[in-house]
């Protein structure tokens, strides 16, 4: 499904702040790009590189400024060996890699730096004027950067944005979702609940439009441990005309950009036939179209106008999925659960019969660790995937269970299956073997143990039919109020994740 205005381009998922070992993080880089390749089409591991106001005199923070500090050495001493793997990486057309680095600060927010390409400066300027003075210096050395703000919905002065200090020069998006939690409003879902503390109302994202900042939004990571694009912790969408660098450059520089939680979601909108990220002269006679293509079934989706819900569309179950269906459906195959901090390493084979495998999405984590720890892994980069013939997946991955009732460990894989009732899905998990056929999953999800009580466990989820996590829809709305004006969408799938499109602004 796509709009006209979308005509040329496609959809591609990235991750554009995430971390290693160079800094402060986990993991080689190059353990990296390899979990990186595994499910996303861009990315940007940003290592750690500066802290201007870093709060050393207060001494409750030592060892917070140590560690930092020793991560920004790290960065300095690896700067030259980063810059070559991240060239070698790049595959135009079928993965694209750029370089980053991160600047913090108190005062004006936490930042990720991305270059267009391979080459770049580590910039330590003192203030974000002087961040913006070095990427003018750079840009006319023929080095085009982005400054983009990231988990801005801590407190300004507590590492959230500034928005009086923030400038849409080099700043096209900001980053609304990660491993912190959700930014666009105070009532938004997944909350702040890291150490860093809690979300504040003034730096969230509809604060900062509200205020009539410019400003596109993305999703990604902020993962610590050599996971970019680990599940359900962010990730962003583009709209591009190519797998290039130059075309995700374009991409986010005109701010045809969306936010996920994790899910693969498809989601196009459009006003007056300009795509997301437009700016638009006054008229009163606006007509949106949506069209999603989500990664599960779709409960909600909203257009919010000046903050507000304008208008809500429900998608209802598809009553057609009964004996007699036949179509697409997406399954979800979880893997997980059983005792916390104890390793289970799978090895799973997926097979269709009597339909064929039209879409694949793998769905892998990583270990959730930000600061030091006492030891380290041998290597950060255990799952691997790969199709073998039309209907056949394998893969491999690591659980290691779930750390609290609340937040999950798990890894899984989704397919798009073309077929109808009766056809059948053979899974062999560690050597297990289930038969579950698409009619049983259209009523139900279904789980099972490898062993027995408290050890690994798995679960395919209930088919989601195309007509359920598809949707296309128009909206007619005669705005009289003077002034600019902006649009977002925001999509909710059944499932929990989420997608929330950049805005488009109507006026002067």
């Amino acid at each position: 499904m796509k709009l006209t205005a979308f005509n040329g381009m496609q959809p591609y998922y990235g991750d554009l702040h995430n971390h290693c070992n160079i800094g402060y993080g986990h993991g080689s880089v190059e353990d990296s790009f390899r979990n990186a390749r595994l499910q996303l089409d861009f990315v940007a591991v940003t290592v750690h590189a500066h802290w201007p106001d870093i709060p050393e005199h207060e001494a409750r923070l030592e060892k917070t400024v140590e560690y930092h500090l020793q991560g920004f050495a790290r960065t300095r001493e690896e700067w030259e060996h980063f810059q070559q793997v991240v060239e070698a990486q790049n595959d135009s057309g079928n993965f694209v890699t750029f370089l980053g680095f991160e600047w913090h600060s108190m005062e004006y927010g936490d930042h990720h730096i991305l270059f267009n390409g391979s080459q770049g400066e580590v910039l330590r300027a003192p203030t974000l004027e002087g961040m913006r003075s070095e990427l003018r210096r750079l840009y006319q050395q023929g080095v085009e950067g982005m400054l983009i703000p990231h988990h801005i919905g801590y407190k300004t002065g507590y590492r959230g944005i500034n928005w009086g200090t923030f400038d849409p020069e080099f700043s096209p998006v900001v980053e609304i979702m990660s491993m912190h939690g959700a930014s666009e409003s105070d009532r938004t879902g997944y909350p702040f609940l890291h150490t860093m503390g809690p979300r504040d109302g003034r730096s969230t994202y509809q604060y900062g439009l509200s205020q009539g900042m410019i400003a596109g939004v993305i999703g990604s990571t902020d993962h610590h441990s050599a996971h970019p694009g680990s599940y359900g912790h962010g990730r962003a969408g583009v709209w591009a005309t190519s797998l290039t660098r130059d075309g995700i450059w374009e991409a986010l520089k005109a701010r045809r950009t969306y936010a996920l939680t994790g899910d693969r979601i498809a989601l196009a909108y459009s006003l007056n036939g300009q795509p997301m990220g437009g700016l638009l002269k006054q008229t009163v006679e606006r007509q949106v179209d949506i069209a999603v293509e989500a990664g599960d079934a779709i409960d909600v989706v909203e257009l919010i106008y000046n903050n507000r819900v304008l208008q809500r569309w429900s998608i209802p179950e598809d009553e057609t999925a009964g004996a007699g269906w036949q179509g697409r459906c997406k399954v979800y195959l979880e893997l997980g659960w059983g005792e916390k901090n104890e390793n289970a390493d799978w090895d799973v084979e997926l097979k269709i019969s009597g339909g064929t495998v039209a879409g694949i999405e793998p769905r892998f984590r990583g270990h959730d660790i930000v600061a030091p720890q006492a030891g380290e892994e041998a290597s950060y980069s255990f799952s691997q995937w790969e199709q073998k013939g039309e209907n056949v997946v394998a893969f491999k991955t690591r659980t290691w269970g779930n750390p609290t009732t609340t937040t999950a460990n798990t890894q899984g894989m989704s397919l798009e299956i073309e077929g109808d009732a009766n056809t059948q899905l053979y899974a062999r998990l560690n050597g297990k073997e289930e038969v579950v056929s698409l009619g049983e999953l259209l009523q139900c999800a279904r789980s099972g143990y490898l062993s027995g009580l408290l050890t690994p466990a798995y679960r395919f989820s209930r088919a989601a039919t195309q007509a359920e996590y598809t949707w296309q829809g128009s909206y007619a709305h005669q705005a009289l109020e003077a002034g600019r004006s902006w649009y977002y969408v925001r999509v909710r799938q059944k499932n929990g994740q989420m997608a929330w499109s950049s805005p488009i602004w109507v006026g002067e």
